[in-house]
Order: C-alpha cells, then sequence, then structure tokens
C-alpha cells in the first residue's frame, strides 16, 4: 500500500513538473474543454500535446470522454489532494524555522539597538584638531635575488 501510495505521489509531481501540464490544469479549472480548445494557447503540434495530455491522464489528473467526433477533458484534482497533503508536513516544517529565524534576527536587532553607544558620546576626541601620525619604520633589508 506503501509503494502504491509513493508511485502515485510520484507520477502526479512528475506531471506537475512541467509548465505546458501545468497550464493544461490551470485551463481545466475552468471547466471541460475540447482537447483542440486546450491546445490552442500552447505552441506546438497536436501529437506533442497529446503527449502531455496523456502524462496527465496517466497520473489521475485528467479525464477524457468523447462524444460524437468531440473529445473533452475534465480535471480530476483527487490525486492533487495527496500531493497537497504531503507537502503540508513540510510546510509546518519551513514555517516553524522560519518563525524561530525570524524570532532569532528580532532578538540580534535588539541588542544591537541596546548596544549602540548614545548619540552625545563619541568614542573619537572632541577635539578638532589632528594629532600627527607616527612615522613607520623601515625593517630591515630583505634577501636578494642572485642570478
Amino acid at each position: 500500500m506503501v509503494k502504491y501510495y509513493e508511485d502515485q505521489l510520484d507520477t502526479v509531481f512528475a506531471a506537475l513538473a512541467d509548465p505546458t501540464r501545468r497550464g493544461i490544469l490551470n485551463s481545466l479549472s475552468g471547466g471541460d474543454l475540447a482537447v483542440s480548445e486546450l491546445a490552442a494557447p500552447h505552441d506546438m503540434s497536436l501529437p506533442g500535446f497529446l503527449k502531455h495530455l496523456r502524462v496527465l491522464e496517466d497520473a489521475g489528473l485528467v479525464a477524457r470522454s468523447k462524444e460524437g467526433r468531440v473529445v473533452s477533458c475534465e480535471l480530476s484534482a483527487a490525486p492533487m489532494k495527496n500531493a497537497a497533503a504531503w507537502m503540508s508536513r513540510y510546510e509546518r516544517f519551513w514555517t516553524e524555522k522560519l518563525d524561530s529565524l525570524a524570532r532569532y534576527l528580532y532578538q540580534q536587532e535588539e541588542l544591537q539597538s541596546w548596544n549602540k553607544p548614545s548619540p552625545g558620546t563619541s568614542p573619537h576626541s572632541a577635539s578638532s584638531a589632528s594629532s600627527p601620525s607616527r612615522r613607520k619604520r623601515s625593517g630591515a633589508r630583505g634577501p636578494t635575488r642572485r642570478r
């Protein structure tokens, strides 16, 4: 049972990985459409489009029906519900991690603002005169290269 569930999830995620297939699903969210209507906005051949449709069908995301000469497609969102449930576990994980990071960054910001010197005091001298810098002494002569 677990293996079947994992295989089904793999198939759904593989089907959703392609932008063309996601676009097809988006079009079908408004209702059933004929294959020719679905294919029209995509800049590809009909056989290429039908391959995308087959992947969605194999994943259980699309159901086809034929009335006379017209083949219509219908969205079947049940497999996406399983994928969304699987992803929700990780959403909770990342939400907790990001909340923890936000608390840490807020704490660091508070500590920095608390440790800043007040504007009236400066670590520099109050005098505007400059003091001469010390002369740098040169060290001993370094090794020379012999040719």
